[in-house]
């Protein structure tokens, strides 16, 4: 069943609102069953701090969707026929996703493939020979148009099928020398991005890019990485996920090779060709699935209440469930003042029901 056109409407509205992320979004629409109700909800929410969490005039949505069009971009919006069924189970999942190219692409089975920037030329090779496999095996790679081992994968699956994941909108070309790749991902592969249209990719865009990338994919493979790098967070996350994680290893002389090599200590399955992958994916598991109860509360959340939240809070991610243990009430009512309280710039909402200050 597809969305009318206003609700669509609204959950882009809803979904570029201050301070309402994929987390907020969720919780949002499930206790108000729309983006429509959301909205109309939203001022009373914030009512009482006075804070500003207004969503965008009209007229920036209309802006925003003007300009996708003008480019031949797609809006896929959360409860679209077409949102990628991997994305929709994520917890939570992306509220809206701008694309270009082939859409059918999102919704068949993906591999990711990450890694270093600068990449060694053997790295190169054996993540183009690897995604190369994996299409010709009936598999989307998955990947973020980045230098080094990103760029090598796409090209290798640039004729089975590949996803770009971009961390600026949907055209914003990073880094500039892949304007080829770009063109080429386009017409035989698929785009896809979070941002806005005509956005530029800031450092915080790129976690967010890497959640995609992990989301779309039944497995993440990562070829050459430093310990701190994005390629060991999109691994990360492709545990918390339920995701398989493949580490290519390599020498123990080169700093490249210490990511991959830190993932198999820490238990993720080693990966000298697609034989692994398909072993892998060959033995009987279950993708995480996300809850089925979206906890709705109807009630009042009075400021006392509130405050005794907020208390409980600390830098430290704390799960919702001690919260409520902690106050002896409902989870779905301290659910309910956390959203109150990111709304008011008093909480931060993570995915997995955490909460920090």
């Amino acid at each position: 069943m597809s969305l009318d056109p206003a609700e669509r409407f609204a959950r882009l509205r809803l979904a570029r609102t201050d301070r309402i992320g994929p987390v907020a979004f969720a919780q949002l629409i499930g206790r108000y069953g729309s983006a429509l109700n959301a909205l109309d909800a939203l001022p009373d929410l914030v009512r009482k701090s006075g804070a500003a969490s207004a969503p965008p005039p009209v007229e920036t949505i209309e802006r925003e969707i003007a300009a996708g069009e003008a480019i031949g971009a797609r809006l896929l919006v959360l409860g679209d026929p077409d949102y990628p069924e991997m994305l929709a189970a994520l917890d939570p999942p992306p509220p809206i996703l701008w694309t270009r190219g082939r859409v059918d692409l999102l919704n068949q089975p993906s591999v990711a493939i990450v890694g270093a920037r600068i990449a060694s030329a053997g790295g190169q090779r054996i993540a183009r020979g690897l995604a190369q496999q994996l299409g010709q095996a009936g598999h989307v790679v998955v990947s973020g148009m980045a230098r080094g081992i990103d760029a090598a994968a796409h090209e290798g699956a640039l004729a089975t099928g590949t996803v770009a994941v971009l961390g600026g909108g949907v055209n914003d070309i990073y880094p500039s020398e892949h304007a080829d790749l770009y063109a080429r991902l386009t017409e035989q592969g698929c785009v896809v991005s979070e941002s806005p249209v005509g956005a530029r990719a800031q450092a915080r865009d790129f976690p967010r890019r890497n959640r995609i990338i992990s989301g779309l994919s039944r497995g993440v493979v990562v070829v050459e990485a430093e310990i701190r790098s994005g390629s060991l967070i999109t691994a990360r996350l492709a545990a918390e996920q339920g995701r398989d994680v493949f580490a290519v290893p390599g020498s123990p002389l080169d700093p490249r090779a210490r990511g991959p090599n830190e993932l198999l200590r820490q238990g993720a399955i080693l990966c000298e060709g697609i034989e692994d992958i398909d072993r892998a994916f060959n033995t009987l598991r279950t993708l995480r699935e996300p809850p089925a109860d979206p906890m709705r509360f109807d009630g009042d959340i009075d400021d006392a209440f509130l405050d005794r939240v907020a208390a409980l809070l600390s830098p430290t991610p704390t799960p919702r469930d001690e919260i409520a243990r902690a106050l002896n009430a409902p989870v779905s009512q301290v659910a309910a003042a956390l959203l109150e309280l990111s709304l008011t710039g008093r909480a931060d909402l993570l995915p997995g029901g955490l909460a920090s200050l």
